[in-house]
């Protein structure tokens, strides 16, 4: 047993060197210049939710893997791969329990992390949906440092998930929380950080993917190196104090299981009948088309074509004269969808 032991923690540890060779080699940064980089820094990795699987049904994909588990495991690849590049590394929870989302702010806060990276995966009503979608906390105009990076790791997700091909949403968490935005981007504000739903776990064929090792270990590696180029890139970019949010009148959107319910099947379909709808022109088919195009940007305000939902009605709202409305939808998307 002595020998079997020994030679397990050899193969882990060849194993474990292996997956940093790889995610060295794919970053084009010289790896002493990655541990320069890196050392001192300070990262807090959050891997969403998590202790919930008796009683939370939503987050659990076609043929039953769910979202924690995979957060899980991406996230302690992430780990490993940065501290062995010098970072200090801390993880919110490291198995499936609960976590309460203020705890997590606080772990960030009180280990002054340098970056907050919270990971998650997604779901929708229509399982052929699959694209990377990145959130930010607040004003793209205020929080300029996690605009940049989020802009970092949604490329290298869709570099690394998705052969560098289709599309991906960089969005304000007030696209989806209008009030307020996400607690754990709320809740450590101030540090460059973002929420990373990298793939849909409601796509069967993602689902399958995403139970691989191997395919979380590229997941992890689109992260390792948005976040080695981000401290690579960045200079000392501030985060202003949050203001511009409160100037944008809430947005209500479907939440969470509301956005499993058919006519949020419709997102797409309402907004290309919407578009086309506009284009045709004339008074009734502008009213049918602004409550299609607001139906979409409701059923799925962060998904691609949302910002050109709010661009249309914009469009509309000026034809019909409504200047205090148009103002409001130009801040909204201007603070909102960079």
């Amino acid at each position: 047993m002595g020998d079997f032991k020994k030679r397990t923690t050899v193969a882990l540890i060849l194993i474990a060197i292996l997956t940093q060779f790889i995610a060295f080699s794919s970053v084009a940064i010289p790896l002493g210049k990655i541990e320069q980089v890196l050392q001192g820094k300070v990262i807090c990795i959050d891997p969403g939710h998590g202790g919930t699987a008796e009683t939370d049904s939503y987050r659990v994909g076609p043929s039953g893997e769910r979202e924690e588990w995979i957060n899980l495991r991406v996230a302690v690849r992430l780990g490993e791969m940065l501290q062995l590049a010098g970072a200090e590394v801390i993880l919110t929870r490291t198995s499936d329990t609960f976590i309460p989302l203020s705890d997590r702010s606080k772990i960030a806060l009180e280990n002054k992390a340098d970056l907050f990276v919270s990971i998650h995966h997604n779901a929708t009503a229509d399982p052929k949906v699959n694209f990377p979608i990145v959130y930010f906390h607040g004003s793209a105009e205020e929080n300029r440092a996690s605009v940049d990076f989020g802009e970092m790791v949604a490329r290298k997700l869709v570099k690394h998930l998705f052969k560098g091909k289709g599309p991906y949403s960089l969005v304000s968490d007030y696209t989806i929380f209008s009030n307020s935005g996400a607690s754990v981007l709320r809740g450590t504000y101030g540090i460059p950080g973002i929420i990373g739903e990298a793939t849909f776990f409601t796509s069967p064929k993602e689902e399958k993917k995403l139970r691989i090792p191997d395919y979380n270990n590229k997941e992890a590696s689109a992260y390792y190196e948005a976040i080695v180029t981000f401290f690579e890139a960045s200079e000392a970019i501030k985060i202003s104090d949050k203001e511009d949010p409160s100037k944008v009148d809430p947005f209500e959107v479907f939440q969470e299981a509301d956005r499993m319910r058919p006519e949020a099947k419709m997102w797409k379909a309402n907004f290309l009948e919407g578009k086309k709808l506009l284009k045709k022109g004339g008074e009734a088919r502008e009213a049918e088309a602004f409550d299609l195009l607001t139906l979409s940007a409701r059923s799925f305000p962060d998904s691609y074509v949302a910002k050109e939902c709010h661009e249309l009605r914009v469009e509309i709202l000026r034809r019909q004269g409504k200047a205090d409305a148009v103002e409001m939808e130009e801040k909204r998307i201007r603070y909102f969808y960079p």
